[in-house]
C-alpha cells in the first residue's frame, strides 16, 4: 500500500529525527561525559560548550531536519518518476552500485565547498551562515544547527544526487545515514583520528574534526565536508592546521615533555 504523503513525510522526519539525535546523543554521552577525562587532551579547544550553545543548536537542528525530510518528500514522494534513482542492484551492477557511492560524495563535497564558501559573503554570513557559527566552540549538537535558510541550501544536495546520477534507493539512504554520522564527527570537539593521520597519503585530504573547529573557532579556511581536497588546490586550508592537528593528537606525557623542555 502506498503512502500518503503525509505518512511519507513523518516517516522521513521521525528517521532523520532519530538518526540525528541517537548518533548525537552517543557522540555526547561518551565525549561530553563518559570518557571526558581520559580523551580531553584530544579535546580541541580546551573548554566546554554553555548550556545555552546546546539548547540554540537543538533546537535548530530540529528545525533542519524537518526541513530534509520536507526536501525528500518533494523528491522521492512527488518527483519520484522523474528521479534516477532505482531499486534493484540489477539494473546497473555491483560495479556501478560501488562507484555511485564515490561519486555521492566527490558531488556533496564539491557542492558543499561553494555553497559553504559562497555563504562566507558577509550579506550572507550576517543574515544565514551566522547562526551556525554562534557555536564557536561546537559541539555534536551543533551538526544541523542552522538558519532555515542555510537548512534548505543544505538539503538540496538531495535533488542535485537524484536528478543527476542513477542512485540506489538503499544507498542513498545508507548515504545520508553516513552524512550524519560524519557531520556528527566533524563537530565533535574532540579529534578521534590518529596521530600523524593528517599527513599521510590519504589523512592529508581528510576533513578531520580538528580543521572544522578552526573553521568554527576562527571562521575561515577549512571549508570542505568529507574532504580538504578543494581547500588544499584553491589554499584555503589555514595555515594552523598542522599545527593544531599534532597538538590536539599529542598525548598528555607528550605535552609535558615538550613544556619541559621550553622551559
Amino acid at each position: 500500500m502506498e503512502l500518503s504523503f503525509l505518512d511519507f513525510w513523518l516517516n522521513e522526519a521521525t528517521g532523520i529525527v532519530a538518526d540525528y539525535f541517537k548518533f548525537a546523543s552517543i557522540a555526547f554521552v561518551l565525549f561530553y561525559v563518559l570518557l571526558k577525562k581520559p580523551m580531553w587532551f584530544r579535546k580541541v579547544q580546551k573548554k566546554m560548550p554553555a548550556l545555552t550553545d546546546y539548547a540554540r543548536d537543538i533546537m535548530y537542528s530540529i528545525i533542519s531536519v524537518t526541513i530534509f525530510a520536507t526536501m525528500a518528500l518533494l523528491v522521492f514522494y512527488y518527483a519520484k518518476d522523474y528521479t534516477n534513482s532505482y531499486e534493484h542492484i540489477s539494473d546497473y551492477g555491483w560495479p556501478y552500485y560501488i562507484l555511485s557511492w564515490f561519486l555521492m560524495f566527490a558531488i556533496h563535497d564539491t557542492y558543499f565547498y561553494w555553497m559553504h564558501r559562497a555563504m562566507h559573503h558577509p550579506v550572507l554570513f550576517k543574515h544565514i551562515h551566522l547562526v551556525h557559527h554562534k557555536s564557536t566552540n561546537p559541539s555534536p549538537w551543533t551538526a544541523y544547527a542552522f538558519h532555515p535558510l542555510e537548512g534548505v541550501l543544505e538539503a538540496l544536495i538531495i535533488p542535485i544526487l537524484a536528478f543527476t546520477i542513477p542512485t540506489h534507493a538503499y544507498a542513498i539512504s545508507y548515504f545520508f545515514l553516513f552524512q550524519i554520522i560524519y557531520n556528527v564527527y566533524g563537530h565533535l570537539g574532540f579529534e578521534l583520528y590518529p596521530k600523524n593521520f593528517h599527513k599521510n597519503w590519504l589523512g592529508k585530504y581528510v576533513n578531520t574534526s580538528v580543521a572544522h573547529n578552526l573553521h568554527h573557532d576562527k571562521f575561515h579556511g577549512n571549508f570542505g565536508l568529507y574532504f580538504l581536497i578543494w581547500d588544499r588546490i584553491l589554499g584555503t586550508i589555514r595555515k594552523d592546521y598542522d599545527e593544531t592537528y599534532e597538538r590536539t593528537t599529542s598525548s598528555a606525557s607528550e605535552d609535558l615533555s615538550h613544556v619541559a623542555v621550553t622551559q
